[in-house]
Parts: structure tokens; sequence; C-alpha cells
């Protein structure tokens, strides 16, 4: 199976920009939906965007948030800009073996241990 660890979080102010990355091993990242969900305090886990054959984004980052892959490096990365305490959340990537139009939390069979990523105003 594929592992999947995150890095890049930490602590930004509002209106700034961050990257998070995502090394997979075990596995080649071409050959899987690629998606980043997170978690805010107090909330349930929400989807945030993913790739595939058409990428989709939750209506709260688009425009602001994108997803992209370095297949040499196997990587995959979510830039996020004009950052809001909304957005402060521990993010996760995860894989998924395949892509359908309507994916669900549990199409992404594996998932990493998650970045805390904290905006402040």
């Amino acid at each position: 199976q594929v592992q999947l660890v995150e890095s890049g979080g930490g602590l930004v102010q509002a209106g700034g920009s961050l990257r998070l990355s995502c090394a997979a091993s075990g596995g080649t990242l071409s050959m899987y939906v690629m998606g980043w969900f997170r978690q805010a305090p107090g909330k349930e886990r929400e989807f945030v965007g993913r790739d595939g054959v058409s990428t989709e984004y939750a209506n709260s980052v688009k425009g602001r948030f994108t997803i992209s892959k370095d297949n040499a490096k196997n990587m995959v990365y979510l830039q996020m800009n004009n950052l809001t305490p909304e957005d402060t959340a521990v993010y996760y990537c995860a894989a998924a073996t395949r892509w359908r139009l309507t994916m669900l939390m549990s199409d992404f069979a594996w998932w990493g241990q998650g970045t805390q990523v904290t905006v402040s105003s």
C-alpha cells in the first residue's frame, strides 16, 4: 500500500499563503486519485479538494487553493492562498485507487498523519 506523509503546516497570517506537501512511498501517485481534507477544531473532517479526470474543490476554497503533483518526486501539493482564520485545521492528504464523478471520503483508502495549519488574524 502507499504511505503518505504530509508536511509544510505551520502558522501564517491571514491573507498569507502556505504550501502543504504530501510525500508518497510504496506507490506511484499518478496511479491514484489524490485528495486533501481538513478537520477544524470542533468540526468534522471535510473535503477540501481532489484531482482526477476532473478536479474538484470545496466551495469554501475555490479560487484560493490549488492541488498539483510532481510525478518525478512522487509528491502532491496543496497551495493555499489568501488564507483566513476559517482555514485553520489539521490538513490530511489521502489516496484513492480510482476516480469517479462523485467521490466519497470512504473512497480514499490511504491517509497521511495530518499537518496543522493555523491562520492568525
